[in-house]
């Protein structure tokens, strides 16, 4: 192990030690539904989702109401992803003419990106057009996300109220995750991205010379948007086949080290929010330093 090796590993790991708290309180504001600097801009589109959807987000579910909600949510997202899938061919942002895909491999994608799991048996770059990169797949690395972190809010709230008949409403956990986190951090992240090489374009390919002569066709698309809320929300299932070992999603050491990062600080977050919300702080940075 090399001094710049064990340098980076202490780094990397005061960094994200050092994100927890002000994550945790960002999160903690989110949990309690209290208005951040991004209300000013974002709070019309709230208040429009609620109204549009019915969703009244001062009425709290039981933990039972909560589940099943987030499990219609999930289902209906699925849906919608694998007929994206299917229908690919027929559906506009497909500049290379690609097939739809396969009733099992759309299924089995639809599933994968749901649960967060975004297990890949394709390679993205050769079977998806850049439609189904943004709505099927990108949208899900918000959802499932988002998901993941109302459901840590609940069981925050069923260990940290005494006594209680409700956990939270899923629909303004989701909206409030969403709008107020993951989307304001992604585009500042996508923006980052693209100043340090990652592409973001509607154009299907790139030609270039090898240095053997040969001809190459080398493809692109809006990868630095789906890149973003990949690393920020944990989940797989880059925009192409390596994933952030291709150059196209992480091109520098820098890019490299943030998406390090980015992985694990909403999880840090999380606990030092934990502590919070129960009234002892200590145990929070007690689950962190387990977690480290």
């Amino acid at each position: 192990m090399t001094v710049e090796g064990w340098t980076l590993i202490l780094l990397f790991t005061a960094v994200t030690v050092a994100l927890a708290k002000p994550m945790g309180m960002w999160l903690f504001a989110l949990y309690e539904g209290r208005r951040t600097p991004f209300h000013a801009v974002l709070g019309p589109v709230e208040r429009a989702f609620y109204r549009l959807a019915g969703v009244d987000p001062e009425r709290e579910q039981s933990w039972r109401c909560y589940a099943v909600h987030m499990l219609l949510f999930q289902a209906a997202t699925l849906l919608l992803t694998y007929a994206i899938l299917r229908l690919q061919a027929v559906l506009p942002l497909n500049p290379r003419g690609l097939a739809g895909i396969g009733p099992d491999g759309a299924m089995n994608t639809a599933i994968s990106f749901t649960t967060n799991t975004n297990w890949q048996w394709y390679s993205g770059e050769v079977v998806l057009s850049n439609l189904s990169q943004m709505l099927g797949l990108a949208t899900h690395n918000f959802w499932s996300a988002a998901s993941g972190i109302a459901i840590a809010f609940a069981l925050i709230r069923g260990f940290a109220r005494r006594e209680t008949t409700g956990i939270g409403n899923f629909w303004a956990d989701m909206t409030r995750i969403t709008l107020y986190l993951l989307l304001p951090i992604c585009v500042v992240y996508a923006v980052f991205l693209i100043a340090s090489g990652v592409p973001q374009t509607f154009a299907a390919l790139a030609d270039a010379t090898t240095l053997e002569g040969v001809r190459q066709h080398i493809v692109l698309g809006p990868v630095a948007s789906q890149e973003a809320i990949k690393m920020l929300g944990t989940n797989g299932g880059g925009f192409f086949n390596a994933n952030s070992a291709h150059p196209f999603e992480n091109p520098t050491a820098l890019t490299n080290f943030v998406q390090m990062v980015s992985i694990f600080s909403i999880g840090v977050g999380l606990t030092w929010c934990f502590g919070k919300a129960v009234g002892n702080t200590r145990q929070g940075w007690a689950i962190l330093a387990a977690m480290m």
